[in-house]
Order: C-alpha cells, then structure tokens, then sequence
C-alpha cells in the first residue's frame, strides 16, 4: 500500500497541481495545510528541512515542490 501525504497551504497553486496530479491518477492521499497546523509544518521542516511547500511524502521519499516525473517515479506511473 501507498501511504502519500501532501504538507501544503490554502492558497499555493502547486499544491492543487499536486492534488489534481495524484487525484486524476486516483491516489489517496492525507493533505496537511501547514498555514493552520503547525505540528504539520514542523513534521515538514524536519522531513524536507524546507519552508516551502507542496512537500510530497511518498512512502517516506520526499518530493519537494510539484514536480510531475519525479511523482510518476515514485509512485511507478507511466
């Protein structure tokens, strides 16, 4: 099983890209919006020791920002 989180925020457009992304290839995924929660956004810093956001956890690789072939690799989507 594929076990994804998305630390993001309201407001960022490549979050949504990131969820349209993992959503349209019928993914599931826990969202975390660090704006609000700031446990969530400490658990980022530390995996990813970035600010910046979307942060992708897949199955313990960190993706950082949206980046469309580095998810497809991870999660072995052609």
């Amino acid at each position: 099983m594929v076990n994804v989180k998305i630390y993001s925020t309201e407001t960022c457009i490549w979050c949504a890209k990131a969820r349209e992304f993992l959503t349209s290839h019928k993914v599931k995924f826990t969202e975390l919006d660090v704006g609000s929660d700031r446990k969530a956004a400490m658990e980022m810093i530390h995996k990813s020791g970035q600010m910046g956001v979307p942060v992708i956890d897949i199955n313990g690789k960190i993706i950082v920002g949206y980046n469309e072939g580095a998810l497809k690799k991870a999660l072995k989507i052609r």
